[in-house]
């Protein structure tokens, strides 16, 4: 079993930056396909970026395309999640999970270990 721990929320302005990230617990997670799912209050959860294991393939939900971006550093055990022109509506508890498969996915049901989330607020 791999644990995996997000970090990098916090509160920011609109049309500000921050980068998530998504630590685990062991070299196995080089294997995985990783993916980033964000849940706002009274929503349901969403798809939001995808990377398969080589990091050579990424796909993203409309609502990010060309704001967010997905990498990986796979000698860290580590993915990203790097969010530029942030909106109020993009103000949600971000997810990171990891499917041992490595494909990646866009389908909450296919993933096998998920984090904790980390807290993202986007001030107006």
């Amino acid at each position: 079993q791999v644990q995996l721990v997000e970090s990098g929320g916090g509160l920011v302005q609109a049309g500000g930056s921050l980068r998530l990230s998504c630590a685990a617990s062991e070299r196995t997670f080089s294997n995985y396909g990783v993916g980033w799912f964000r849940q706002a209050p009274g929503k349901r959860r969403e798809f939001v970026a995808v990377i398969n294991w080589t990091g050579g393939r990424t796909s993203y939900a409309d609502f990010v395309k060309g704001r967010f971006t997905i990498s990986r550093d796979n000698a860290k055990n580590t993915v990203y999640l790097q969010m530029n022109s942030l909106k109020f509506e993009d103000t949600a508890i971000y997810y990171c999970a990891a499917d041992y498969r490595g494909i990646g996915t866009t389908l909450m049901t296919e993933y096998d270990y998920w984090g904790q989330g980390t807290q993202v607020t986007v001030s107006s």
